[in-house]
């Protein structure tokens, strides 16, 4: 019960960011945008087509968190985690797609120079643009860490690249106000460059997680749990994967071939117990027991069952 109570509150926290983070990104793309229309600059206007993407990317996440809620059945035996997955692909093609836009208007930019003006309104605008990404890329990636939220941390990493792509909106009205008409344009495609970057570290998180890949150092600490119970004679292949930012695994152990089947099915418990309470944010273990054939060989046990 405790465990289903935090995977609940994890949710909660989730969304709070959520919807904390749309809201600063919002107002900071509301007031880029109104810069962006007084003063022309294409590089501004890059950066606001990202943070408002990154504000967007806040809806299917939330939805994801939502779902993520609802409890399984007959059809979804292990509940709807995985719609935090198919967010990240959301978010993934979100990212891919504000770069193409953004390398758009740059190269257009290019082809047909155009004086910016406002520059000291680009300057501030570019200002706020990074300190409202870098407060929310914290407040993501923090929380997404604590929760186990690999798309929320794909979505904080894109955060703070907005971030810094917003300081070098700085670097092209310097140069526009030294009368360099290219810089503009320019640092918008540098801004783009930045974004593919962001592209790569958040669709390798995602295909991951897609992929059922979990930190090795999980397996370590699982099987470490799982020797130390009173009673396990082995321990044989241990399985993870992520639902949603929650665990699940399933691990094969070797017991006393004269145990009873009840005492078997105890000491299975007790396994249970000890994983859950050794691997952070897992929340379910199956446990198989096995045998030795002669009560003393744990290893000719588990030989049954290592995959071909």
């Amino acid at each position: 019960m405790d465990k289903v109570d935090t995977a609940m509150e994890t949710s909660r926290e989730g969304l709070r960011t959520l919807w904390l983070s749309l809201g600063i990104l919002g107002l900071t793309s509301v007031i880029q945008l109104v810069v962006v229309a007084l003063s022309g600059s294409v590089a501004l206007l890059g950066d606001t087509i990202h943070n408002a993407a990154d504000a967007m990317t806040a809806v299917p996440l939330g939805i994801a968190f939502v779902l993520g809620r609802r409890a399984a059945n007959r059809r979804y035996t292990y509940g709807y985690g995985r719609a935090e997955d198919l967010a990240g692909v959301a978010i993934v093609l979100t990212i891919a797609a504000s770069s193409a836009l953004a390398a758009y208007e740059a190269v257009d930019r290019l082809l047909n120079p155009r004086d910016i003006t406002h520059l000291w309104a680009v300057a501030a605008a570019a200002v706020a643009g990074f300190l409202g990404n870098e407060w929310v890329a914290r407040y993501r990636i923090r929380t997404g860490r604590r929760i186990g939220s690999a798309a929320l941390v794909a979505d904080g990493l894109h955060a703070r690249t907005d971030g810094f792509t917003s300081l070098a909106v700085l670097l092209g009205a310097g140069g526009a106000a030294l009368g360099w008409r290219a810089a503009d344009p320019l640092i918008g495609l540098v801004i783009t460059a930045a974004i593919l970057m962001v592209l790569r570290d958040a669709a390798r998180e995602v295909y991951r997680r897609l992929m059922d890949c979990v930190d090795p150092a999980l397996i370590d600490a699982a099987e470490t749990a799982l020797r130390a119970v009173d009673g396990v004679r082995g321990v044989g292949q241990v399985r993870m994967r992520w639902i949603g930012h929650t665990l699940r695994a399933e691990a094969d152990i070797v017991v006393d071939s004269r145990l009873t089947v009840v005492h078997a099915h105890a000491l299975a418990v007790a396994a249970e117990h000890a994983l859950i309470h050794a691997v952070p944010r897992l929340t379910a273990a199956t446990v198989h027991t096995d045998h030795t054939s002669d009560g003393t060989d744990p290893h000719a046990a588990l030989a049954h069952h290592a995959p071909a």
